[in-house]
């Protein structure tokens, strides 16, 4: 394990703290844009396809949910904040109904119809392929950053049940120094992605990008390099 990983292998942010950020308005991991990343790379998650169903680990209130459902695209995301759910439709002007979700107790789900949004308010880890199916593209921007470290291996294999066979995973993940810095988000190396994909998965970099500005300031480091997976699963 790399020296930066070990620094952050045992930080544990607990699921009552996110939503407390929430509460707070904590929320610089909030974008009000369409990821730079994702809109440069649409096409690898997409591959030609229409009417493809997107999963958003974390979905926050990412403003990528509705311009996917916009271009016609369904969306299901969790996210343990109700707050966060509400303010996404609400921002966005979209209708909402709400349900309690049998197979999960004390989950709900948030869904409006007529943009093919759903959006369920949970535990990400109560959640399985059974329950919300599988997926012909998953869009995991500030999710595996923002997990806790030791849960990495649990999170990559359910991440793989919910990949249809021609899934389209595109993983955004931050470097820096992690000794200026303990996260969130945390330090994900591309050689961890491999060791937790790479043995059912093809894994190819498709982005790296020096980020200047508010973050290296607000973090305290010298540097950040955000780097753009593309995970899709290997032919069997």
């Amino acid at each position: 394990m790399s020296t930066m990983l070990k620094i952050q292998e045992n930080c544990v942010v607990k699921l009552k703290e996110w939503e407390q950020r929430w509460h707070d308005n904590r929320i610089g991991f909030h974008r009000p844009h369409v990821h730079k990343m994702l809109e440069s790379k649409i096409e690898k998650a997409l591959a030609g396809r229409t009417g493809v169903r997107f999963f958003f680990p974390l979905c926050g209130k990412a403003v990528d949910m509705k311009w996917l459902a916009d271009m016609g695209h369904s969306v299901v995301g969790v996210e343990i904040s109700e707050k966060a759910i509400q303010q996404f439709f609400s921002e966005n002007d979209l209708t909402y109904s709400e349900e309690t979700v049998p197979a999960i107790p004390g989950a709900k789900v948030f869904k409006n119809s007529e943009k093919n949004i759903t959006l369920y308010n949970c535990d990400l880890y109560s959640l399985t392929s059974s329950i919300i199916g599988q997926f012909g593209a998953i869009w995991d921007r500030a999710s595996m950053v923002a997990i806790n470290p030791r849960d990495r291996v649990k999170y990559a294999s359910l991440m793989i049940s919910l990949m249809a066979n021609d899934c389209k995973y595109l993983l955004s993940t931050f470097m820096y120094n992690a000794e200026l810095y303990k996260g969130t988000p945390f330090v994900v190396t591309g050689e961890q992605v491999y060791t937790l994909f790479g043995e059912k998965c093809d894994v190819e970099k498709l982005l790296s990008e020096n980020l200047t500005g508010d973050r290296l300031q607000a973090w305290g480091v010298d540097y950040v390099i955000e780097e753009l997976y593309l995970i899709t699963l290997k032919m069997s």
